[in-house]
């Protein structure tokens, strides 16, 4: 099957939707507890695109099977060149270098809306498919905030990652 990387738009909200709730009421990658609604999901996209940010989805078949974006890191402007991104795939898309395609395509992206470090914040130290993923496409672990959350009625760890995009720190914006 042929796998495409592309913008996200209104239409794919329902699908988004669809595979964070199961992430939220399955898994430890986010800390939400709640599965947010398809109107919540649809404001948070397009506050990342008013954004200037890239919000985007991997097709399969016709059919959403994940999707990634990157919103800033911090309010505060001294943060405006540094964004924590987010990915989350359909249990059928594990393991099959989807992650890696999809996360690749937004660090590009990040990187030309200007973004010069691109920040994992990965809830669960256990959760090796996303760490890997941000490993495989050059992210570094730079700490571990243990025992922060507390989620299916266990304490978990963030770990973070990061990785630095075009110029990095070598030079000004």
């Amino acid at each position: 099957m042929t796998l495409l990387v592309r913008a996200s738009d209104e239409k794919d909200v329902p699908h988004i939707t669809r595979i964070y709730a199961h992430h939220v009421l399955h898994g430890t990658g986010t800390f939400e507890t709640e599965p947010p609604s398809e109107i919540e999901m649809g404001l948070r996209r397009a506050d990342v695109l008013g954004k200037g940010l890239p919000y985007l989805v991997t097709q399969e078949a016709g059919q959403v099977i994940g999707f990634a974006y990157c919103n800033w890191f911090k309010p505060r402007p001294a943060y405006r060149y540094s964004a924590e991104d987010s990915i989350y795939l359909s249990t059928e898309a594990h393991g099959r270098g989807v992650g890696r395609m999809l996360l690749s395509e937004l660090a590009a992206q990040a990187e030309t809306a200007g973004v010069r470090k691109l920040i994992a914040v990965i809830g669960d130290s256990a959760n090796a498919g996303s760490i890997g993923v941000h490993r495989a496409v050059g992210f570094t672990q730079v700490g571990v905030l243990q025992s922060c959350g507390w989620k299916f009625d266990r304490w978990l760890d963030v770990v973070l990652m990061e990785k630095s995009l075009g110029a990095g720190d070598t030079t000004p914006p």
